[in-house]
């Protein structure tokens, strides 16, 4: 089982990027997919989740109307668009896989099974 996140780099405030997350050795569609991001110092923070069907998501207050999360099934892949960056949005970002806990789901909490290596994102003000 490899999480393979990929799509990070430098940015400007205000800019977009699209992290793309790729699974291999199974398949995705049975787990709900996370993002989560850490800056060095502090604790890995939950940026996002999709269930396995794509059909529930949840987002951390913060970052509401500005990143969405997607997946593709087909592809065994999960992308975040990450838009109107700010400086405080620098971190690590790391995809990961749990099993799909509807009660979990809901309280924003995901404890995974499986992490991919991070992909670096830095905006620079």
């Amino acid at each position: 089982v490899q999480l393979q996140a990929s799509g990070g780099g430098l940015v400007q405030a205000g800019g977009s990027l699209r992290l793309s997350c790729a699974g291999s050795g199974f398949r995705m569609d049975g787990y709900a997919i996370g993002w989560f991001r850490q800056v060095p110092g502090k604790e890995r923070e939950l940026v996002s989740i999709i269930s396995s069907s794509g059909g529930r998501t949840f987002y951390a207050d913060s970052l509401k109307g500005r990143f969405a999360i997607s997946r593709d099934n087909a592809k065994n892949t999960v992308h975040l668009q990450m838009n109107s960056l700010e400086p405080s949005d620098t971190a690590v970002y790391y995809c990961a896989a749990d099993i799909d806990v509807p009660e979990l789901f809901s309280a924003g909490v995901m404890i995974p099974l499986y992490w991919g290596q991070g992909t670096q994102v830095t905006v620079s003000s």
